[in-house]
């Protein structure tokens, strides 16, 4: 007969599961990431390279058509490893708190995961600097009165401009504004004004400049030449503003794992101990509609 399953390792697994199972970064810009996960074995990302595409031929006199194979690829990218430092929960919080304690730790270990892997992914598909395939523009509008140029709609149609003649496809076009841009754009403009107050589920607007829009509160942020600040870093910089196409980006989980000591199992300190660490990625496939748009100085 096999062994039934310890209380603390039942415990893990069910953890997990819901961690899992609710990690989905609802209402932020991540639900337009299309989700990979059958991309993903071992914790790496095997992503999928498309081969040379066919040549189309128009009013065609010569027969036979040529033909040739198709060589595909892959790009493996292992996948980020988050961990959460442990929580402590004494005996006597257990039994002064009018709440469950444990299961509170455990909601917050995993809404805490999410917030970071959500700002660490929009950091990681920011362009590193202005390019000729991923663009870096800069704001153009009036002083804001903190020595900043505004964002304004002209920077937005010509953001548009830029990625019509790179060939990104409309549909499918997403900017994440930076908290310093909404601010302009709702100094600006009435209609973004109104969509602002009536959005729903994170999204800001369905079709505004020829985006799909939200909002986050985390921006990356840029040096003054224009070089973009690494993630988490003291040094500060000003705000960008994030663009990508849809369909060029993905987002895939790995291996989740709860590390936990049971207060019974702890004689010394007689306390619970929680963690979780995760694997997951958010990645640009290619550099297809990846671009932003970076606050400047006056």
């Amino acid at each position: 007969m096999p062994k039934e399953k310890s209380s603390l390792a039942l415990k893990n697994e069910l953890a997990v599961t819901e961690l899992i199972k609710k990690f989905r970064h609802e209402n932020t810009w991540l639900e337009a990431v299309p989700s990979k996960p059958q991309w993903v074995g071992n914790d790496v990302i095997k992503i999928p390279i498309q081969g040379t595409a066919p040549k189309v031929l128009i009013d065609n006199t010569i027969y036979p058509i040529n033909s040739s194979q198709r060589e595909d690829g892959y790009l493996k990218i292992s996948l980020h490893k988050y961990e959460t430092e442990n929580t402590e929960v004494t005996t006597d919080e257990l039994y002064a708190l009018p709440y469950e304690k444990v299961n509170d730790v455990q909601v917050q270990h995993r809404e805490t995961l999410e917030d970071v892997t959500a700002e660490h992914a929009l950091y990681s598909i920011t362009p590193q600097e202005d390019s000729a395939t991923t663009p870096v523009l800069t704001t153009s509008g009036p002083d804001d009165g903190e020595g900043r140029k505004r964002l304004i709609t002209k920077d937005l149609r010509k953001l548009k401009k830029k990625l019509t003649k790179l060939g990104v496809p409309k549909k499918g076009r997403v900017l994440v504004l930076c908290a310093d841009h909404v601010d302009d754009l709702l100094d600006q403009d009435e209609t973004f004004n109104t969509r602002y107050q009536n959005h729903t589920e994170g999204t800001i607007a369905e079709n505004y400049c020829g985006f799909k829009i939200y909002e986050s509160t985390y921006a990356p942020e840029f040096t003054a030449a224009g070089q973009k600040i690494a993630f988490d870093s003291s040094t500060t910089g000003y705000e960008a503003s994030v663009c990508f196409f849809a369909p060029s980006t993905a987002k895939a989980p790995g291996t989740a794992e709860r590390f936990a000591i049971d207060k019974a199992n702890n004689p010394t300190m007689r306390r619970h101990e929680i963690g979780f660490e995760i694997h997951w990625v958010c990645v640009a496939v290619k550099d297809e509609g990846i671009a932003a748009i970076r606050s400047v100085a006056v």
